[in-house]
């Protein structure tokens, strides 16, 4: 199983650590949200100086606050920083109150948005010249993008038809948040794969995680934690979509039987990948370690 989880911490100190150890467990993978660090590209390139294989990915960055070109630079640089393959770009377009209210761009047309970004990054990170005019985005790289010394792949953060069509036909996959197993298998899995037209693509699922025996304690405690989820169009499709009526209900909780079973299920639905956001439930420093040693059993296997 490739097992990842949520990166982050207090200080760049902390991520390191965090980073070392989570190689040292087994795990695949560590995914760090845009917010992290106000930016995570500069902690992620000295988080992957400091390790040597895992895999470090954005989970996601915003696409609207930055022209396509810029970003195709910023990852470039961020792999160079690294200086070993292992980054991987995650791009999405965020959500209407957090573009609108805080940044204040126009929403409008987020799909067709989504799109010539995703065609003018993969582009640009492909090395070839980007002379592109689209309906909302132009790009004229003249020079100005540089190719990253190892491969960046692009996942896009895809839930609805259109950006899975995208992230099967232009990108090399697509990071997930709030989508259970029965969204993979009915919704993602198939549309993405029918976009990708045998192509490989991958499908990196990302849910909330606690192993806890009262597993009615560990679902409210998740609709504490995460129901910002909840008033989110974007998430409240994918949701509905996997017969949740909440982020509390596709949480995976329950206990070390019961987890392993929904994460087994995840991987049977189609996912490639899984990154987990581990919650603490009750005893917060024993419900964490008994969580986190599940998962480093799964990893590992």
């Amino acid at each position: 199983m490739r097992i990842g989880l949520s990166g982050g911490g207090a200080s760049i100190d902390r991520m390191v650590e965090q980073a070392r150890t989570a190689e040292a467990d087994g795990f695949s993978s560590l995914w760090y949200a845009g917010a992290v660090s106000g930016d995570p590209l500069a902690a992620m390139a000295i988080v992957g100086r400091a390790t040597g294989a895992i895999e470090l990915g954005t989970s996601v960055l915003q696409t609207y606050p930055t022209h396509p070109l810029a970003m195709a630079n910023r990852a470039a640089g961020a792999a160079a920083a690294i200086g070993r393959p292992g980054f991987t770009l995650g791009l999405g377009p965020s959500h209407a109150p957090v573009i609108e209210g805080v940044y204040g761009y126009s929403y409008d047309r987020p799909g067709t948005h989504t799109e010539e970004y995703a065609r003018i990054v993969c582009a640009a990170l492909r090395g070839e010249t980007v002379d592109f005019t689209g309906e909302v985005l132009s790009a004229h790289g003249l020079g100005r993008v540089a190719a990253p010394e190892h491969p960046v792949p692009v996942l896009l953060g895809a839930l609805a038809p259109r950006l899975l069509r995208v992230a099967g036909e232009v990108a090399d996959g697509t990071i997930t948040w709030m989508a259970n197993a029965r969204a993979v298998a009915d919704h993602v899995s198939p549309l993405i794969r029918k976009a990708a037209a045998g192509r490989d693509v991958r499908i990196v699922v990302g849910l909330p995680v606690c192993v806890h025996d009262d597993e009615a304690e560990a679902r409210a405690e998740a609709a504490t934690q995460f129901a910002i989820y909840a008033g989110l169009p974007n998430y409240q499709r994918i949701l509905a979509v996997g017969g949740a009526p909440g982020p509390a209900d596709a949480a995976i909780v329950g206990d070390e039987r019961s987890v392993t079973a929904q994460i087994t299920a995840i991987f049977d639905a189609g996912a490639t990948d899984v990154w987990l956001a581990p919650f603490p439930v009750g005893d917060r420093n024993a419900s964490r370690a008994r969580t986190r040693t599940l998962l480093n059993e799964l990893a590992r296997a």
